[in-house]
C-alpha cells in the first residue's frame, strides 16, 4: 500500500480508502460481514475510511465505529455533513446549528471523541459560506475536528471557501472529494488542476463509475445483487442509450487493459492514482469478496502509453453521463 500527504493538512492517507456507504440497509445489513470488510483493509494497509451521516442515516457510522472499537488511532477517519438526514428543513445543510449539532451525532455514532476529517457533503446554496467556515473552524478549535474538507464543489465554490478561510482567519478546507473516473472526467478540466496549484487533497469517490467499471454490466441482463437491480432508477436514469454507450466504451477500455497486461480493476484504479492532483480513490464495496478483488487491483503500475490509449477512448475531461458528476 502506498501512502501520500492529504494536501496542506498534514495528515498521511493511505492511496486507497475504503468508503463505507454500503455498511446497513443501503447495501450490506450484516455487521459481521463489514466487520470483515474493515478488518480485511486494515491488514492490507488501509489507513483511510471514509463515511457520512446519511449513509443509511446513521446506520454507517455506527456499525463503522464499532468494528474500530480499540483500533481507532491506527485510522484516519473521515465523515461528511451536509445531506438532508430526514424530510425536516433543519436537519440539513451547512448552517452553524446543524454542523455542530451533526458533528456530536457523528462523534457518538462513532464512538470517538475526534473526527480527523469531516466534509460538506455538498455546497448550501442557503447558508453563507462565512457561517459555514466558522462553524468548522469552532470544531477545529474544540479539538473535535482535525482537518476540514468539502465534497463535490466546483472550482468556484473552492475558490471562495479558500479565500473566505483566509479573510476570516479560520481554518482552510485542505480536502476535495470529487467524482473521477475513466468515464467521468469533467474535473480533469478545472477542479483537480485547481486542487494540485492550491495544494489540496483529493480523495476521489466511484473510480469505478457505478460498477461499469468491473465489466459485470456488459451483458444485456444485471445480476440481481448488482446495484443496477437494488435501485434502477439509479441506473444512469433509465438512459438506454448512455448505457449502449457505456457497453461500448466498457468494452474498448477492457482491450486496452488486457493489451496492458492488466485487469479491468486494475486500469480503473491505476488510472485515477496516476492523476497527479490525486491523493487517494474511494473504494465501496459491498461484500468482502468484491473488497478482495479491489485490493488485489490497488498497487498495479498503469503504463504511459497505456493511459495514452485510455485517452483516445475517452477524451480528457469527458463525461459520458453528465449526472454522474454529481
Amino acid at each position: 500500500m502506498e501512502y501520500r500527504e492529504l494536501g496542506a493538512s498534514g495528515i498521511e492517507v493511505s492511496t486507497l480508502a475504503l468508503g463505507t456507504m454500503m455498511f446497513g440497509a443501503w447495501g450490506n445489513p450484516d455487521e459481521g460481514s463489514c466487520r470483515q470488510m474493515v478488518d480485511a483493509s486494515l491488514a492490507a494497509g488501509v489507513t483511510l475510511f471514509d463515511t457520512a451521516d446519511i449513509y443509511d442515516f446513521g446506520v454507517s457510522e455506527e456499525i463503522l465505529g464499532r468494528a474500530l472499537d480499540g483500533r481507532r488511532d491506527q485510522v484516519v477517519l473521515a465523515t461528511k455533513v451536509g445531506n438532508a438526514m430526514s424530510d425536516d428543513p433543519l436537519q440539513r445543510g451547512l448552517s452553524k446549528r446543524w454542523v455542530i449539532q451533526s458533528c456530536e451525532s457523528s462523534l457518538r455514532r462513532l464512538g470517538t471523541d475526534h473526527i480527523d476529517l469531516y466534509q460538506m457533503h455538498r455546497p448550501d446554496p442557503h447558508t453563507p459560506i462565512d457561517e459555514t467556515l466558522e462553524a468548522f473552524d469552532e470544531l477545529v478549535q474544540a479539538g473535535k475536528v482535525r482537518a476540514v474538507g468539502t465534497s463535490t464543489f466546483s472550482v468556484a465554490q473552492l475558490a471562495e471557501a479558500h479565500a473566505r478561510a483566509g479573510e476570516l482567519g479560520v481554518t482552510v478546507p485542505r480536502c476535495e472529494q470529487p467524482p473521477f473516473s475513466m468515464l467521468v472526467r469533467a474535473t480533469e478540466s478545472d477542479v483537480l488542476p485547481w486542487c494540485h496549484q492550491h495544494d489540496v487533497g483529493v480523495i476521489v469517490w466511484a473510480p469505478l463509475n457505478g460498477g461499469w467499471l468491473t465489466g459485470k454490466y456488459q451483458g444485456d441482463s444485471v445480476d440481481e445483487e448488482s446495484r443496477a437491480a437494488r435501485e434502477p432508477d439509479h441506473f444512469d436514469h433509465g438512459d438506454a442509450a448512455i448505457r449502449t454507450e457505456k457497453r461500448r466504451l466498457v468494452g474498448e477500455l477492457s482491450d486496452i487493459a488486457e493489451a496492458g497486461g492488466l485487469t479491468l480493476l486494475q486500469l480503473a484504479l491505476g488510472f485515477v492514482l496516476a492523476n497527479q492532483a490525486v491523493t487517494s480513490v474511494l473504494i465501496g464495496p459491498r461484500t468482502p469478496e468484491q473488497l478482495a478483488s479491489l485490493l488485489d487491483a490497488a498497487d498495479a503500475m498503469v503504463p504511459s502509453d497505456v493511459l495514452r490509449a485510455v485517452d483516445v477512448v475517452v477524451a480528457p475531461g469527458t463525461t459520458i453521463n453528465p449526472v454522474d458528476s454529481g
